[in-house]
């Protein structure tokens, strides 16, 4: 699966929004995908993941022990690339705005990681969770994402694969293009969401 192909399943699903949106960086966008509308169909889903799993296993990055996820956004595709890896999945959740592995989750030292992601901006949620995993004793082999939105410009830390990669424009605050700026920003990311 290609980036035009992927990008397709998100017009499809509805979510590759245009607008003006505050993204969970903090950064501002006109446009915004909203995976969730993409989440919401399981066999999309399906088709999405399966191709990111395969993607993974032609890289060579392996082989992984277990998939550990960011909650909220790579939960889903977390546990669908787990599915058609082989693999376990597990997820890192904010607590006192730092990730840590909660619901008696546990990894092993040594365990060989693969961070799966839904949408890469700016690499800080897949930072964290990498920080988080290593300093459980997890070894962080690479992340895959569906999309990677910085145009593989982010540095998450590991090696990056990405579904799909894309150069859509973001802004600081002080940044923001004068006819954006005259929309008023839709924030619909989670990063603020807490435990």
């Amino acid at each position: 699966m290609n980036t035009q192909q992927v990008l397709e399943e998100f017009k499809q699903a509805g979510a590759l929004l245009e607008g003006h949106f505050t993204l969970s960086s903090g950064r501002h966008s006109p446009f915004f995908l909203q995976k969730a509308f993409v989440f919401m169909d399981p066999v999309r889903t399906e088709r999405l993941c399966r191709a990111l799993a395969e993607k993974v296993r032609q890289s060579g990055l392996g082989p992984f022990d277990v998939i550990v996820s960011p909650a909220v956004g790579g939960l889903i595709p977390g546990y669908e690339t787990a599915r058609h890896l082989g693999l376990v999945a597990m997820y890192v959740e904010r607590e006192d705005g730092k990730f840590v592995l909660r619901r008696g989750f546990t990894l092993q030292a040594g365990a060989k990681v693969l961070i799966v992601e839904d949408i890469v901006t700016t690499g800080l949620s897949s930072r964290e969770c990498i920080d988080a995993v290593r300093a459980l004793g997890g070894d962080v082999l690479a992340e895959a994402c569906l999309i990677d939105r910085s145009g593989g410009k982010a540095e998450v830390g590991a090696p990056l694969l990405a579904l799909a990669e894309v150069d859509f424009p973001t802004y600081a605050p002080d940044e923001i293009p004068a006819d954006m700026a005259a929309i008023p920003a839709i924030k619909p990311g989670s990063r603020d969401l807490g435990s």
